[in-house]
C-alpha cells in the first residue's frame, strides 16, 4: 500500500469515528479499502485517488464555512465513488452507495441523508443560497479549475483520456458545452475564500480551453 493510500485510510477512519460521535460501529477500514479500490479503477484518469485527496484538502481549507465539515468530507469520499465515463447516472449511483454504506457503518440517518444530498449536488455544482455544506463541497470539487496553466492543461488532458472512446469532434462539442455551462454560472465559487482564491484564475482557464476547442 502506498503512503498516499495509508494517509487516505487514516483520514477516512478519523472522519467516520468523529461522525459516529463515539457510537459503536463496524471497523472503518474495510469501507476505506472498498472506496479506495473504486477510486483506483482502470478507467479513471482524472477521477482518481489524487483527485479525492485534493478535494479533501480543499474541504479542509474551507471547513470553517461548513455547517458540518465532516459530512462534507464523507461526501467528498463518495462523490465520484461510482464513475463510468460512458454513463450519466454516476452521481445518483454514488449517492445510493453512500446511503447504503454509511447506514451500515453506523452513521446516523440525518448525516447519511445529508451526505447523499451533497453527492447528488455535484451534478450541477449549483448549491442554493445558504447551503454552506454544498458550497464547500462544490468549491472543493471545482478548485482544480484554478490551477496554473500547466496544472490545468494536465487536468484537461486527463479528462480527455477518460473519454478516449469518444471521437474528437463529439468530445469537443460536449466539452465545450460543459465549459459554457460553467462560465454561465454567476459565480463558480460560492464560499468567500474559494471565490477570492480561485474565481478569476478558473474563469481564465475555462475561457482559454473553450477558445482552444473552438480552434
Amino acid at each position: 500500500m502506498t503512503e498516499s493510500a495509508r494517509s487516505l485510510r487514516t483520514r477516512w477512519q478519523d472522519t467516520l469515528v468523529a461522525v459516529r460521535g463515539g457510537g459503536e460501529g463496524p471497523d472503518p477500514l474495510p469501507y476505506a479499502d472498498n472506496l479506495l479500490a473504486r477510486w483506483a479503477e482502470p478507467q479513471r484518469r482524472y477521477h482518481t485517488t489524487d483527485h479525492l485527496a485534493a478535494v479533501l484538502d480543499h474541504v479542509d481549507t474551507l471547513a470553517a464555512h461548513a455547517e458540518d465539515a465532516d459530512a462534507v468530507r464523507l461526501a467528498a469520499w463518495f462523490h465520484d465513488a461510482v464513475y463510468r465515463p460512458d454513463r450519466s447516472e454516476n452521481e445518483e449511483r454514488s449517492a445510493v452507495l453512500a446511503e447504503r454504506a454509511l447506514a451500515e457503518a453506523g452513521v446516523d440517518a440525518a448525516t447519511t441523508a445529508e451526505v447523499a444530498r451533497l453527492v447528488r449536488l455535484t451534478v450541477s455544482h449549483d448549491p442554493a443560497p445558504g447551503d454552506r455544506n454544498g458550497e464547500v463541497l462544490c468549491d472543493a470539487d471545482l478548485a482544480v479549475l484554478a490551477g496554473s496553466p500547466e496544472e490545468y492543461a494536465a487536468y484537461a488532458a486527463r479528462v480527455r483520456e477518460e473519454y478516449g472512446f469518444v471521437p474528437d469532434d463529439a468530445f469537443r462539442e460536449g466539452r465545450a458545452a460543459v465549459l459554457r455551462q460553467l462560465l454561465g454560472l454567476p459565480r463558480l465559487f460560492r464560499t468567500p475564500e474559494g471565490s477570492a482564491r480561485w474565481e478569476e484564475r478558473a474563469r481564465h482557464n475555462l475561457a482559454t480551453e473553450l477558445g482552444l476547442l473552438a480552434g
